[in-house]
């Protein structure tokens, strides 16, 4: 048995979250990519049964009081808030990130002075984001500009109405500086709209703490909602008032059952509703975010951390010299919860990674993606699955 496999069954044994493992269903397999797509929790399969065979099956249309199914989007958005940072009433669920950052975006041009014809958005960006970001800016009539977080500070001025950026490169894993980058985009008098895709439920985001004005992100990574589960977005509490949705629908109007031909916009962060809830992946989603009831976000981050840290130190050792590459940060304040490694063959590296019970995924044309999400990996996994690699590259 090697030293770092000692190791590895001595971290899990002094590991507070270990106990969480058990309520997931997982095999033998190990699984690092939570960050795509995070494992089922195994109270939600009994749920949804409920859901589908009582609720729907025997009360029917009674369920929208009688099972909450239309409180459902503030009710769940509630239960993610404090995962990132959020005071209650000041979330809702529904809809995809797509929509959510389309909502996001122009209600922040919207509240901007009119006189600010430029969005900022981050060069980097998962695809879709810069999409709709330019589709936003046409909407509005502003200018779009693409640029690194870096430079997000130097290309501020009096022009800028909104900037949307990512919390966590989902590439990297670089984790950009939420607090800093917020504070000066508020110092040049513009509104910050974070994407928190790939930070949600893997560490500590802070939105009441740092002054976001708007935030989106998706549930089925590190919150395990399950595939194509809703998505929520935040409106921090003094610019709901004023949050112009560019999709008014009947959800979120004051009177919903009124029928009006005008729109009225309903108080608070339930003007971004929009249409019908979908109901059976969001009540999915409340029954896996109730793994979170009694876990701190704190001890998550600190998990993943070690995991990462002790994942690239077992790369080291068990991979030849220059053989891969680590493209994410080795400085804590700068990591999200992922390590993405790049090698020439990567593609099919991560085939055979796949084939030998190892699952992290591949981004073109380099990177190897292994996402650790501390509710379930384990450290013998994150030793296994570096011996493995090891192996592949050998």
């Amino acid at each position: 048995m090697s030293e770092l496999t000692v190791r590895a069954e001595k971290l899990d044994a002094a590991d507070e979250l270990a106990p969480l493992r058990s309520r997931f269903v997982l095999d033998e397999v190990v699984y690092l990519d939570g960050n795509s797509l995070g494992a089922l929790p195994a109270n939600v399969p009994a749920r949804i049964e409920d859901v589908v065979r009582r609720q729907w099956g025997e009360l029917r249309i009674r369920s929208w009081d009688e099972s909450g199914w239309w409180t459902a989007p503030e009710r769940i958005g509630d239960r993610i808030a404090p995962l990132v940072g959020a005071a209650p009433g000041q979330i809702v669920v529904g809809d995809s990130t797509s929509v959510n950052v389309f909502k996001a975006l122009v209600a922040a041009v919207r509240m901007a002075d009119p006189a600010r014809d430029e969005i900022l958005v981050d060069a980097t960006t998962f695809p879709t984001d810069g999409y709709i970001a330019e589709s936003a800016a046409r909407m509005t009539g502003r200018g779009l500009r693409p640029v690194t977080p870096a430079e997000v500070p130097s290309a501020l001025s009096d022009r800028t109405a909104a900037v949307l950026l990512n919390h966590v490169d989902y590439r990297s894993g670089r984790l950009h500086d939420l607090p800093s980058l917020t504070a000066a985009i508020h110092a040049s008098g513009a509104l910050a709209v974070w994407d928190l895709c790939h930070s949600a439920g893997a560490l500590p985001v802070g939105l009441d703490e740092h002054g976001v004005d708007l935030a989106v992100g998706c549930t089925y990574k590190y919150l395990n909602g399950g595939p194509g589960s809703p998505a929520y977005l935040y409106v921090r509490r003094d610019l709901q008032d004023r949050f112009d949705s560019p999709l008014p629908g009947w959800n979120s109007h004051a009177e919903p059952f009124g029928m009006s031909q005008s729109y009225a916009p309903a108080p608070g962060a339930l003007r971004g509703r929009v249409g019908t809830p979908d109901i059976l992946s969001m009540l999915a989603l409340e029954a896996a975010l109730e793994i979170w009831d009694d876990v701190s976000v704190a001890a998550v981050r600190a998990k993943s951390l070690a995991l990462t840290d002790f994942f690239l130190e077992c790369v080291a050792a068990y991979t030849e010299p220059g053989r891969i590459t680590s493209v994410t940060p080795d400085a804590h304040e700068e990591r999200g919860s992922q390590i993405a490694l790049r090698c020439p063959d990567a593609g099919d590296v991560m085939k055979q990674l796949i084939d030998r019970g190892v699952v992290g995924d591949f981004r073109n044309p380099d990177v190897l993606r292994f996402g650790f999400s501390p509710l379930y990996v384990s450290f013998a996994e994150t030793e296994r699955a570096a011996r493995v690699l090891g192996e592949v590259l050998g």
